[in-house]
């Protein structure tokens, strides 16, 4: 029997996009710029079936983005139905970017269950057909997602090992959020009058994320991160109704770390479609966020990452 087991890991992004162009193949408006993590993982396993049956974190699904995605695909491939199974160790849904990992996992086992045999590139995009962010999390380390020969596909920018930045996440909900990401990008592109700007703004500050990664340029690099970071939210608050992904704790994590900053820490935040804070800093500096953000009112718990590997096949023992 045909099946497959492959580990994938959520990325964040630090240069981010938000909205799609028109179309089927989930391309986005804009490029970005991303690091995948090494400790939060989503292990899904494939096999041949009768029928095709998703369960997700032990719970059968029906969901209409995998639905959809392998139709696609079988436009492409032969696929007889499929018996999926995905567990996530973080919160899903919830800003955290279980779909890149769920994805990246997903195309990377259907290609070796099934010998499709794909370039790296051709699983970046596919997996970007059923996530955008999932083209990321085929790679490693420092990733960027841009269009490349006439189509969008992700390319390894920096080694995970190159530059061993800490990812400390402050998780200030458990709860799924009320709009997903694909319906929020169509609202503000639908509705928000900055739109037009977000997506210019957004190709030069992909350009100078990109030169302050090559330059590991912690400064530039913060700089850059947290306005594209608040520039999204503001963009998301414009929108008809607004989007609101912070909470309370949200807003009280941000003060913290300016007060960090403020004290010399090499720290800065960035926040997805979500209530949860990511904060980059410095190895040495790991302790002293940790503490810092655990102490926050609302914030339940903290996770603390490197830059992790792509997306692979877990190989039998």
């Amino acid at each position: 029997m045909n099946e497959a087991t492959a580990l994938a890991h959520p990325n964040i992004a630090l240069v981010k996009y938000w909205g799609k162009r028109a179309g089927k193949t989930n391309i986005p408006a804009t490029p970005s710029l991303s690091i995948t993590l090494d400790t939060l993982v989503t292990r899904t396993s494939v096999r041949e079936s009768e029928q095709d049956q998703v369960e997700i974190n032990g719970t059968v699904v029906s969901d209409k983005k995998i639905q959809d995605f392998l139709i696609q695909l079988r436009a492409a491939y032969s696929l007889p139905p499929l018996s999926i199974e995905s567990f996530s160790n973080f919160p899903t849904s919830a800003g955290l970017a279980s779909s890149a990992s769920g994805f990246a996992g997903l195309l990377t086992a259907i290609d070796a269950a099934f010998r499709l045999e794909m370039s790296t590139s051709e699983r970046s995009i596919w997996a970007r057909r059923g996530s955008g962010s999932a083209a990321r999390s085929i790679f490693g380390g420092f990733t960027s997602l841009e269009e490349e020969n006439g189509d969008w596909c992700a390319r390894n920018v920096l080694p995970m090992g190159a530059w061993p930045l800490k990812v400390v996440i402050a998780i200030t909900s458990e709860t799924a959020k009320n709009v997903g990401s694909t319906e929020g990008m169509e609202r503000s592109k639908q509705t928000s009058p900055y739109y037009g700007a977000w997506t210019e703004s957004t190709k030069s500050d992909h350009a100078a994320g990109l030169l302050a990664v090559s330059q590991q340029d912690f400064s530039r690099l913060a700089s850059v991160a947290e306005s594209s970071c608040l520039k999204m939210h503001a963009l998301m608050l414009s929108s008809q109704p607004p989007l609101s992904y912070w909470n309370g704790a949200t807003v009280e994590t941000i003060a913290a770390v300016r007060e960090l900053q403020g004290a010399g820490i090499s720290v800065f935040f960035t926040i997805d479609a979500g209530p949860q804070v990511k904060t980059l800093c410095q190895e040495d500096a790991t302790d002293i966020v940790v503490d810092r953000l655990a102490s926050v009112p609302g914030v339940l718990r903290t996770l603390v990452c490197g830059l992790g590997p792509g997306a692979y096949v877990d190989q039998p023992r």
